[in-house]
């Protein structure tokens, strides 16, 4: 009854422990889920990184917009003079 017989109860009965395997395993699930962590971050960064940009040309824009208003304020003062 030492055979293993095919489908019959536990693995854990017939087979050894293999802990090199079973590190290799953690190691690797504990990989997927730091590059998993990291990938989710760098998502996070990005889209920050869009809305300080958006900002930035928000903020490039409207001093140009005052810059021109500024320019034909002066330019309508100097022709109506």
């Amino acid at each position: 009854m030492s055979a293993r017989r095919e489908g019959a109860g536990s693995r854990y009965l017939y087979d050894s422990f293999d802990p090199t395997a079973a590190r290799l395993e953690a190691n690797e699930r504990v990989s997927e889920e730091r590059w998993s962590a990291l990938e989710y971050r760098l998502k996070l960064m990005e889209a920050t990184l869009e809305r300080v940009e958006r900002r930035l040309w928000l903020a490039v824009y409207g001093v140009a917009a005052f810059l021109l208003a500024r320019g034909a304020e002066v330019l309508i003062h100097t022709i109506t003079k």
